[in-house]
């Protein structure tokens, strides 16, 4: 016997928030297959350099309300 979506659609909805957000992210790590490992160690070295720039004032960060404030403003063009 096999299961059809509305089937497992259905049994889905009657799952805590929590489960199903924990399928959620199972269903789209199992899309997305195994990470690249050449492009996560490049986001983790990228995201080093940043914050020892942040550290040594060579940048500056922008407050959290300011940059949603700045996509709302592109979002109304």
């Amino acid at each position: 016997m096999t299961t059809t979506l509305a089937e497992v659609e259905e049994k889905a909805r009657e799952l805590s928030k929590s489960d199903k957000a924990a399928l959620i992210r199972l269903l789209i790590d199992e899309l997305d297959g195994p990470p690249e490992v050449d492009i996560e160690r490049a986001w983790i070295a990228e995201a080093k350099r940043r914050h020892q720039e942040l550290l040594d004032g060579r940048a500056k960060g922008i407050p959290g309300e300011q940059v949603f404030a700045n996509v709302r403003a592109l979002l109304v063009r």
